[in-house]
């Protein structure tokens, strides 16, 4: 069976202290401020932003915003008391304060039903071999099961795009059409905040945050996040823009992104023949004829 959807919320720091840092909540409320105990915790010396600043309350499918703070919550630039947040609002915690990008996902759980055996069953043999079976269909899918944190690193990063290279020295790099990302595109198939490329484990990673499943690597939709390597081909959406790893932390835009459907080439044309232009010099006299 299964249970209602859940709905995930990420928050992308996008300016302040946290800048690069995701945060994933499932609660019905955040809390945020410089409050210890609340779930986005600014810094002591943040007194711009209150102890307690605001809430994000769940109702029902939908985010309400709640502001309580002194110097002013604000959504896309506008100061706000209550407002309900859709998909790539940009919050920002006092004017001129930290700013967050406000994303959402829905998850779906299934529950498998496990029956307790009767005493007189237990440990016999094909039991064993059910239980083991019941461990894997709980365990959750390999994406879930290791979330890596995003820090910031001072590794480099190329990335050529049309005409233009853009160059940087820190990681990560938030990709999206926000003029706030660090690697800002203008493309209709870019979201506000969309992808995140960041360095851990020795690799380069790509985190995919459309919720939409439009990041790929080689055709394939990566979930959450995937590695890539050298020669691979990343794709931000089905629509492009598509790039190339052409070197360590050097990525280069494809000029035609790639295509699932196999490419038909031009049936090359028959040679004329003697006889066919024999044929169409008979023809054309037989009509100067008729003509006259």
């Amino acid at each position: 069976m299964k249970q209602p959807p859940v709905i995930v919320v990420q928050l992308v720091h996008i300016a302040g202290p946290g800048k690069g840092k995701i945060e994933t909540f499932s609660e019905g409320t955040i809390s945020i401020g410089r409050n210890p105990t609340c779930n986005v915790c600014f810094p002591p010396d943040f007194t711009g932003i209150s102890r307690d600043q605001a809430d994000i309350v769940r109702e029902g499918n939908q985010f309400k915003l709640i502001d309580h703070s002194t110097n002013g919550t604000f959504v896309n630039g506008k100061q706000v008391k209550e407002a309900y947040l859709k998909n790539g609002d940009i919050l920002e915690f006092s004017q001129g304060g930290p700013k967050v990008s406000f994303l959402t996902a829905v998850q779906d759980v299934a529950i498998e039903p496990v029956r307790p055996l009767p005493s007189s069953q237990k440990d016999a043999p094909g039991d064993i071999h059910r239980q083991e079976i019941q461990k894997k269909l709980i365990q959750p899918a390999p994406e879930t099961q290791e979330k890596l944190s995003v820090q910031e690193t001072s590794t480099s990063l190329i990335i050529q795009y049309g005409p233009t290279i853009r160059s940087f020295n820190k990681m990560p790099v938030t990709i999206g059409r926000n003029p706030t990302c660090e690697f800002a595109l203008d493309r209709p198939a870019i979201l506000a905040i969309h992808a995140q490329i960041f360095y851990s484990q020795n690799q380069y990673w790509i985190k995919d945050l459309t919720s939409q499943r439009s990041v790929r690597i080689n055709r394939e939709p990566i979930g959450l996040q995937a590695p890539f390597a050298i020669n691979d081909e990343i794709a931000l959406s089905p629509n492009g823009p598509v790039f190339r790893v052409v070197g360590e932390g050097r990525l280069a835009e494809v000029e035609e992104p790639f295509s699932d459907k196999p490419q038909m080439r031009p049936r090359p044309e028959e040679p004329e023949t003697k006889e066919s232009r024999g044929l169409l010099s008979k023809v054309k006299k037989y009509l100067e004829d008729k003509l006259q």
